[in-house]
């Protein structure tokens, strides 16, 4: 019965969902056409002083070519597939989150402003406050890292993050981009973490990252591409890492009822 309730919503509002590939030329010209920072504003807390301004100026561009700061604002609710491993729900307007984990019978609602919510595992729906909020912080936590893997092309300007430009580079493909560093200070569940990203000089979307668990380390943990872009509502987004995959992408209006107040399994495994 669920798998077909799952069916039935996936087709319902698949009129919302925009799948197109992606047009990197057309990309491109807007976003050598225009880098007014004024058009993409800091979250405050950003690290404006201690990052280079030809690092923002790119970061600029990659929002340009990512639709554009208007396109990321008025996209609300999110839907993704993370690596196979759960599915998940984000209304960015309101900060409700809906994590479903298929393989462990979990169902997590989560405000991460708030973070009030409930969460379910198994047939057991979890009553106790102290085990709730672990829970609540659990599903915050992993809200944090699927999103940053799908979502980093427009947080490249958010709080407690420091850009600098590193130089030119290639990606292991052979793309010619532009390497910039990401540092961070106070934010998220691991702040020691650095990353360089590199923006494709001609289409001016994120073409590559790689990940160092420290700030000091010199050596990446791991390298993966950032391929596969599509058009899905009015932005870019890029779901293929290699190895692995980000699947199930959509966007769309309204958001399924009951989706941030039941506990009950609404989209079943999406690939």
């Amino acid at each position: 019965m669920l798998k077909n309730i799952s069916l039935l919503f996936v087709l319902a509002f698949s009129l919302f969902w925009a799948c197109q590939p992606a047009s990197p030329e057309n990309a491109s010209g807007s976003a050598i056409a225009s880098r007014d920072s004024e058009a993409n504003p800091a979250a405050p807390g950003f690290n404006a002083t201690g990052s280079d301004d030809r690092a923002i100026a790119i970061a600029d561009s990659v929002m340009l070519a990512m639709g554009g700061r208007e396109a990321w604002d008025s996209t609300r609710f999110l839907l993704w597939n993370f690596f196979g491993r759960r599915t998940l729900l984000w209304d960015k307007k309101t900060g409700w989150v809906r994590i479903e984990i298929p393989d462990d019978s979990t169902v997590y609602i989560v405000n991460i402003r708030d973070m009030s919510g409930l969460a379910r595992e198994g047939n057991r729906l979890i009553k106790n406050p102290d085990t709730l909020q672990a829970r609540l912080q659990r599903a915050k936590s992993i809200w944090i890292n699927d999103s940053y893997w799908l979502f980093m092309p427009f947080k490249l300007k958010d709080s407690g993050l420091t850009l600098k430009y590193l130089g030119k580079d290639t990606t292991q493909s052979g793309i010619p981009s532009y390497v910039l560093q990401l540092t961070f200070q106070g934010v998220g569940d691991t702040p020691e973490n650095k990353y360089h990203v590199f923006v494709d000089t001609s289409s001016y979307l994120v073409r590559q990252w790689a990940y160092f668990r420290n700030a000091g380390d010199e050596k990446p943990g791991f390298i993966t591409p950032w391929d596969d872009y599509r058009k899905y509502g009015k932005i870019l987004l890029s779901g293929n890492r290699g190895e692995r995959a980000l699947t199930g992408i959509g966007i769309f209006k309204e958001a399924p009822a009951g989706a941030f107040t039941s506990t009950e399994f609404l989209f079943g495994q999406i690939n």
